[in-house]
């Protein structure tokens, strides 16, 4: 039953950046990849692509949705698509 209700569970989805060097992002269900130019997370709203240079997740919570990206960000571009089965962190702590 907890399976369940963590499946139907939608946070809601805010970004708030802060002078392009840091940005918050709340409502990401899984990280897809990321290196130091592009992180790719999955919100319920879409695909979210974070460009820049020097960047890093500082931090992630898979059970708040709470993600936290440091670095010089040029580019928040969205794209409608459905979540895939797993992503980076998905495949990581199964």
């Amino acid at each position: 039953m907890a399976e369940d209700k963590k499946a139907t569970f939608s946070a809601p989805h805010n970004v708030i950046m802060e002078d392009r060097r840091k940005i918050n992002v709340s409502g990401v269900s899984d990280v897809d990849s990321f290196d130091e130019q592009t992180v790719v997370v999955f919100t319920d709203l879409g695909e979210l692509t974070v460009k820049g240079s020097d960047l890093h997740i500082s931090q992630f919570s898979m059970e708040s949705g709470e993600l936290i990206i440091e670095g010089k960000i040029s580019s928040l571009v969205y794209t409608e698509s459905a979540p895939k089965a797993s992503g980076f962190f998905g495949r990581v702590f199964r």
